[in-house]
């Protein structure tokens, strides 16, 4: 070949005709298949109930294209994976952009308006060169990717014997399907380079060196000893077997998890930016949960099908590592399979009711999830139809009594709320009766537990001393209702907000503070109208201004645990580590800190229910241990009245009682300011 040629691609070389046309009849059957799939999926979308809570926003969108195009939310937390995928996404991109750039130049211009056609001369040399990057971009993804899968084989990927719904795939169905997937991308690259490769050695063009794959391995055939003859002779079957297979993968996407590829982006741009106010909006659905199809969401039911089954809901869900029946992405294929399959069914019997009662409602699955799944919110409308039903666990069934009755889950007399305050050296003023700057909203276990009588007292002596004028609301106060919405009694939530509400409004404050990041989470966004802070927060501020000067520091290394309705929901991760770095403390960070913070175990209602049997370890018992082995940490510091319960329990039941204690932050404080 000489360069004096037309530089262009040959594109079906030695293909007869009835082969061409053979391709472009299979071409169309796999678009057909590819497009009744769509149909398929955009209708039973359409079953879901329209809900505007979560709007598309620009930002949102902007935020979803470049989670997308950087393929960022996939790379956190997982280097190996993320890489591997991003550079399969990149290389994909490429191809696909390729493709359509040889649809367009060949198949209606070249028929329509040949003198448009542009796959030639020095556009061509470049379409070349990316096209090769593309490819080798793919297979180096696939090849991590398979490694990753086949070799590393990390726990996320591990599918575990359970107790499932009937009908529900096995381990080993699910694992030949995503071998199936990957497969086929991994043959659509090689096959794409076979065929160039096999091309380039049949008519070795010079210009073709700009393939620098294809150049090189058409190289290595000629090295072999393959003839251009034989190359030529070779180059239609190839080419058939890569059509096929591409057009294979083509017709499969909607009927994989290869669908993600079209809707991954909308959950990303539905992601909301404070969990806690988001989490509101989906639970202001009154009624008796989902009991159909119809129940979910038309955003729900695009999120279920983005799911990739990446497992790392799996791995970041401390009821799944506990050993509890729950397990966040198999929770998602079960509902992708009543959804595909229910025909307006029930939801009962889609998903065990023991998966529904092991979740802390922590929201670690949803935080984690590289395509926005919203994991909980689905779960709790879940847990409604369940209490509807009458469906529900024996000692949550006790806890919403006593809270029906008493106010309070502990089965105390409202008279008993204020018991904590005796003891105190001065009276804290009934925000009933006169007017305050600060409400304080106590919460059950501060107000009942005596464990936590010393950490109460603790903040309203801080509160003393910064001069504060705040109240409380003594015997009229109501469990806020947060972990009853999230067991899934939307009715005894709405009673006790409502007579919480009574009673605030009879009161004259301007803003309300809290030591429950529960009722935190509450108050602030699930009531209506409220300025709320929690107490580091506030504390936080007072040092800032100078109102509080912590003048007896108190140097000790601690441990600080971030509450999953303070951290994950509102975000407030940076007030309680500034407030014990000035109480004097030295912070050592546990490995899961932060927005990855491991739960205690208490959310969603769990502190009310009884421990499955055989469970390998509870997630407090979990957490304490991480605390322990930082070595030379005093203390596990917490800003919750139930991380504080469930922890000391914890240290009894690992035998580190006496190797490590639990604070409370405002006991730092107390003694730091008080003193």
């Amino acid at each position: 070949m000489t360069g004096a040629e037309v530089i262009e691609r040959p594109y079906f070389y030695t293909l007869p005709v009835w082969l061409i046309a053979a391709f472009y009849l299979i071409a169309a059957l796999s678009l057909a298949v590819f497009f009744y799939g769509v149909f398929r999926k955009i209708k039973r979308y359409r079953q879901g109930r329209r809900d505007a809570s979560q709007p598309f926003t620009a930002a949102g969108l902007l935020r979803a294209a470049v989670d997308v195009i950087t393929n960022r939310t996939i790379l956190r937390g997982e280097l190996l994976g993320g890489v591997g995928h991003l550079l399969l996404f990149a290389g994909f991109a490429i191809l696909f952009v390729a493709t359509l750039l040889v649809l367009v130049d060949n198949d209606i211009l070249r028929l329509l308006l040949p003198q448009w056609s542009f796959l030639k001369g020095d556009f061509y040399l470049g379409f070349s060169w990316g096209a090769d990057l593309g490819g080798m971009l793919l297979l180096c993804g696939f090849l991590i990717l398979a490694i990753r899968r086949g070799v590393v084989k990390p726990a996320a990927f591990q599918y575990a014997e359970r107790l499932q719904p009937q009908g529900f795939p096995k381990p080993g169905t699910l694992v030949r399907q995503d071998w199936l997937l990957l497969g086929l991308v991994g043959l659509a690259g090689v096959g794409g380079f076979l065929v160039e490769t096999f091309r380039i050695r049949a008519t070795e063009p010079v210009f073709e060196t700009v393939s620098f794959a294809g150049w090189a391995f058409s190289g290595w055939l000629a090295g072999m000893g393959l003839s251009q003859q034989g190359a030529r002779a070779a180059f239609g079957y190839i080419w058939y077997l890569h059509a096929l297979t591409a057009l294979g993968l083509i017709a499969y996407i909607p009927y994989s998890k290869a669908w993600h590829i079209l809707v991954g982006w909308y959950g990303l741009a539905l992601r909301p930016a404070q969990r806690g106010a988001a989490m509101a909006a989906a639970l202001k659905q009154t009624g008796e949960g989902y009991a159909s199809v119809a129940d979910f969401t038309r955003d729900e039911l695009v999120m279920l099908d983005a799911c990739i089954r990446c497992g790392r809901c799996h791995v970041a869900c401390p009821a799944a590592t506990a050993g509890f029946a729950l397990s966040p992405r198999d929770l998602i294929l079960a509902l992708q399979r009543y959804v595909t399959n229910g025909d307006g069914a029930s939801t009962a019997g889609a998903v065990p009711d023991a998966w529904l009662w092991s979740c802390t409602t922590c929201v670690a699955c949803d935080d984690v999830c590289p395509l926005g799944v919203l994991h909980v919110p689905m779960l709790i409308q879940l847990r409604r139809r369940l209490v509807a039903d009458g469906a529900i666990e024996s000692r949550l069934q006790e806890a919403m009594t006593n809270l029906n009755r008493y106010g309070n889950s502990l089965g105390q007399s409202p008279r008993n709320r204020p018991k904590w305050t005796q003891g105190l050296p001065f009276k804290i003023k009934d925000a009933r009766k006169e007017p305050v700057e600060y409400l304080w909203f106590v919460g059950d276990y501060a107000s009942f537990d005596p464990r936590l009588a010393e950490a109460t007292r603790s903040t309203a002596m801080v509160f003393e001393k910064a001069g504060l004028n705040f109240g409380i609301l003594y015997e009229s106060e109501q469990n806020s209702g947060n972990d009853v919405r999230r067991a899934g009694e939307e009715g005894l939530f709405e009673m006790l907000r409502d007579k919480n509400m009574k009673a605030l409004e009879k009161a004259r404050f301007e803003k309300i503070v809290t030591t429950d990041p529960h009722s935190y989470q509450a108050l602030k966004n699930e009531y209506d109208g409220f300025r709320v802070m929690h107490a580091v927060e506030l504390v936080d501020e007072l040092l800032q201004q100078g109102k509080l000067t912590a003048s007896n520091k108190r140097e000790v290394k601690v441990t600080y645990h971030d509450p999953c309705y303070l951290g994950r929901y509102n975000g407030v991760y940076d007030a309680p580590r500034r407030v014990l770095a000035s109480a004097g403390a030295r912070i050592a960070e546990m490995p899961r800190h932060g927005a990855e913070a491991w739960c205690c175990g208490a959310g969603g209602g769990r502190i009310w229910m009884e421990d499955v049997p055989g469970i390998k370890e509870r997630p407090a018992e979990s957490r304490v241990r991480e605390a322990a082995a930082l070595g030379g940490v005093e203390a596990l510091v917490v800003c919750c009245p139930k991380d504080m319960v469930m922890f000391q329990d914890a240290l009894k039941t690992t035998g580190l009682e006496g190797k490590l204690v639990v604070w409370d932050a405002m006991e730092l404080v107390k003694e730091a300011v008080c003193s």
